[in-house]
């Protein structure tokens, strides 16, 4: 089974769902973004730093695997020339909907964040990728093509889960239970069939190591130059023990 359309599917329903990360910003953050006064996340619950920004007002940004009506409305608002990249067409038309509700000029592209080819080279000066790459199986192609698409000089701002995420029991983590139970790195696929997440219309994620997410970064030839960690908000168990999540900011020499 294809798992990136399987994903997508899945996606589609969470938008149905109004999972948070599918409900759109209001008409006061637009305005607050239109007046300089505006923030993002690549994570749950920690904004970027506003110092890992150059200046946004004209640059072309790829919000990448980032479809919600989330960061590319703030960025476009802010000034910035945006195209969203997402493999969901529901998450895509959340973008749309702001940008009418708006008047926000904003594009939009149904895609995978692993297809190559679909821009041309060095045609981005920012590239802002939340927490997505989980929905992957293989992560360097997203990095290679990040790399390809970037201006020397450009900035990609990446945000993924921690891989020791992986290693509990989700289900008695719902129970309050910190209990230890999968090897890394993971995929849900050890544990159920494409078909069946299918039918039960969820998606399948894929826990990349340190090296696939960090090295992975500094193959495809970026250099790191800052990197934090975000928890769920301490609205989990796991908040307690862990960052769920890291964030990096890389450049194109």
């Amino acid at each position: 089974m294809d798992i990136i359309a399987l994903n997508g599917r899945a996606w589609e329903e969470k938008v149905r769902q109004k999972s948070p990360w599918t409900v759109p910003v209001d008409s006061e953050t637009i305005a607050r973004a239109r007046r300089g006064d505006w923030s993002i996340v690549l994570t749950a619950s920690r904004p970027v730093p506003a110092a890992w920004f150059p200046p946004v007002r004209g640059k072309r940004i790829l919000c990448l695997a980032s479809g919600g009506g989330q960061q590319g409305p703030v960025l476009a608002a802010a000034g910035a020339e945006v195209t969203v990249l997402d493999s969901a067409e529901a998450q895509l038309e959340q973008d749309r909907a702001v940008a009418v509700r708006e008047g926000l000029d904003l594009q939009t592209v149904c895609a995978s964040m692993t297809e190559s080819g679909i821009f041309e080279a060095e045609c981005f000066d920012i590239i802002v990728h939340p927490v997505s790459n989980l929905f992957v199986p293989h992560v360097q192609p997203v990095w290679n093509e990040a790399f390809r698409v970037l201006k020397k000089g450009g900035v990609l701002m990446s945000g993924f889960m921690n891989p020791v995420f992986y290693l509990f029991d989700w289900e008695k983590l719902d129970q309050g239970i910190l209990q230890v139970r999968h090897p890394l790195p993971y995929s849900d696929l050890d544990y159920r069939s494409a078909e069946e997440l299918a039918q039960n219309n969820e998606a399948a994620e894929f826990g990349h190591t340190l090296e696939e997410q960090l090295q992975g970064q500094m193959a495809a030839g970026f250099v790191l130059t800052a990197l934090y960690e975000d928890t769920f908000g301490g609205s989990r168990l796991q908040d307690r023990f862990f960052p769920s999540f890291l964030a990096t900011r890389a450049v194109k020499p």
